[in-house]
C-alpha cells in the first residue's frame, strides 16, 4: 500500500522522526531532546504514560497487548510491516489524524516516541512516508535488570529478557533494510558525548540544535509502572548520565559472583556471550570496576543443568506473576466496589440533602399570612 500524506490532507512538507529502540533504552530522553531541537515537536502534557504515542491512537494494539517490557516481541503481531492487513485508507488517515492532532501545527517535523516502535519501522514508513527513524540500543544487561526490576507484575526471567533484546534487534536488523532514513546510536555513547549526537540527529532531519537555555520553564511527565511523574525542562536539553548503567552492571557482577542462583547467571552468560559480541556487548567482561572478567571462567555447567536452571527460573516467574496479577486484580475490583460504594452513599447524602432543600424551599414559597395589625385601621 502506497500513500501520500496529501492523500489525508496533510502537508507534504511534514517530516516524521519516530524514536526507537526497547523499553529502558532511554527512548524517552531522547526523544524528548529531539522534539527540542528547532522546528521540532513531540508530544507534551497528554497525560498519557511517557507521552507516548501508542496511548494516543487507536489503530492498532499497544505493547502491553502482547506481554509488554520484555515480552511483546516474541509475539509476531507486535512486528508490522507495510503488508499489514491494519494498513487501510481509513487506519491510515485516523493514525495520521490522531497523531497530528497533539503535535504543534506550526513546526514541520514531528516527533513520536514509543519503544514498540523498533518493531514497527515499515509499518510507520508506510503510514509517514516522510520518516526517519532513530534507533538507540542499550547494553542488554541493563535493559533487563531494569525491565524487571520497573514490571514486578509482568517479571520475566533473566534468560528471557535476554533473548528478547536478541529477537527484537535481530527483527530490526532485518526491517532496516527496507527503511530509507535510519540513525542509530548506542545508550553509552549518547551519556559520553550527547551534544554531538544532538547535533548529527538535527543534521540528519534537515535542521539544527538552537541555543536553549540552561533553566526555564518545566512540565511533569507520567511514567510507567505506578512510578509517579518527573518534573522536565520544557526547552532546555535533558543531561543523562551513565550512573544507572553502572548500578546495573554492579548488580550482574553481584549476582553472577555472590547468588546463591549464581550457577545459574553463569550459564546464561556464557550461553548468550557469543550473541551480544556481535552488538558491542559483553555479559562475561567490562560489566566490573576496573573491567576484566567478572567471573571465574573456569567453571563449567553443562547444558543439561543449566537448561534445567532455565526451566525453573521460567517456571518460578510464571507463578510469581500469576500471584501478582491476581492480588492486581483483587485490588482493581475492590476500588471499583468500593467506589460504588462511596457513590450510593454520597447519592443517598446528596438525595437527604435534596429533599431537606425542597422542603426548605417548600415552606419559604407559602405566602405568609397577613398579620393582623396591618389590616386593622
Amino acid at each position: 500500500m502506497k500513500i501520500t500524506s496529501a492523500q489525508n490532507g496533510i502537508p507534504a512538507h511534514y517530516k516524521y522522526v519516530f524514536v526507537c529502540g526497547l523499553h529502558r533504552s532511554g527512548t524517552s530522553i531522547l526523544g524528548r531532546n529531539i522534539a527540542r531541537l528547532e522546528n521540532c515537536t513531540g508530544f507534551k502534557n497528554t497525560g498519557v504514560t511517557e507521552d507516548e504515542g501508542q496511548f494516543l491512537q487507536r489503530v492498532y494494539p499497544i505493547a502491553f497487548a502482547y506481554g509488554g517490557p520484555g515480552r511483546f516481541g516474541f509475539d509476531a503481531r507486535a512486528h508490522r510491516t507495510e503488508k499489514s492487513p491494519l494498513l487501510t485508507t481509513e487506519n491510515v488517515a485516523e493514525l495520521q489524524a490522531s497523531w497530528h492532532a497533539h503535535w504543534d501545527k506550526s513546526k514541520a517535523i514531528c516527533v513520536e516516541k514509543t519503544p514498540s516502535n523498533i518493531l514497527m519501522t515499515r509499518f510507520l514508513q508506510t503510514v509517514f512516508p516522510n520518516s526517519y527513524f532513530i534507533v538507540i540500543r542499550r547494553h542488554p544487561i541493563a535493559v533487563s535488570i531494569a525491565s524487571q526490576k520497573m514490571w514486578r507484575v509482568n517479571i520475566t526471567p533473566l534468560h528471557r529478557l535476554l533473548e528478547h533484546w536478541l529477537h527484537c534487534h535481530e527483527l530490526f536488523e532485518e526491517d532496516k533494510k527496507y527503511l530509507k532514513n535510519v540513525y542509530e546510536l548506542t545508550y553509552e555513547d549518547y551519556v559520553q558525548n550527547s551534544a554531538r549526537h544532538h547535533q548529527e540527529i538535527a543534521a540528519f532531519i534537515g535542521t539544527h540544535v538552537p541555543k536553549l537555555p540552561k533553566d526555564g520553564t518545566y512540565r511533569h511527565v507520567v511514567h510507567v509502572a505506578n512510578q509517579g511523574s518527573s518534573r522536565v525542562p520544557e526547552e532546555a536539553m535533558e543531561e543523562v548520565s551513565d550512573a544507572l548503567n553502572a548500578k546495573y552492571f554492579e548488580r550482574w557482577s553481584n549476582l553472577l559472583r555472590n547468588s546463591f542462583f549464581s550457577d545459574y547467571y553463569q550459564y546464561i552468560a556464557r550461553k548468550y556471550e557469543p550473541e551480544f559480541n556481535k552488538y558491542g556487548y559483553s555479559l562475561t567482561e567490562g560489566t566490573q570496576k576496573g573491567g576484566g572478567k567478572v567471573f571465574d571462567q573456569g567453571h563449567k555447567i553443562s547444558p543439561a543443568v543449566g537448561g534445567s536452571y532455565c526451566l525453573a527460573a521460567d517456571a518460578y516467574t510464571l507463578m510469581w506473576r500469576i500471584s501478582a496479577q491476581a492480588k492486581e486484580k483483587l485490588v482493581q475490583i475492590f476500588k471499583a466496589v468500593l467506589s460504588k460504594a462511596v457513590i450510593r452513599k454520597l447519592g443517598r447524602s446528596s438525595g437527604k440533602e435534596s429533599v431537606g432543600k425542597e422542603a426548605t424551599n417548600s415552606h419559604a414559597s407559602k405566602p405568609e399570612s397577613t398579620p393582623i395589625y396591618a389590616i386593622r385601621r
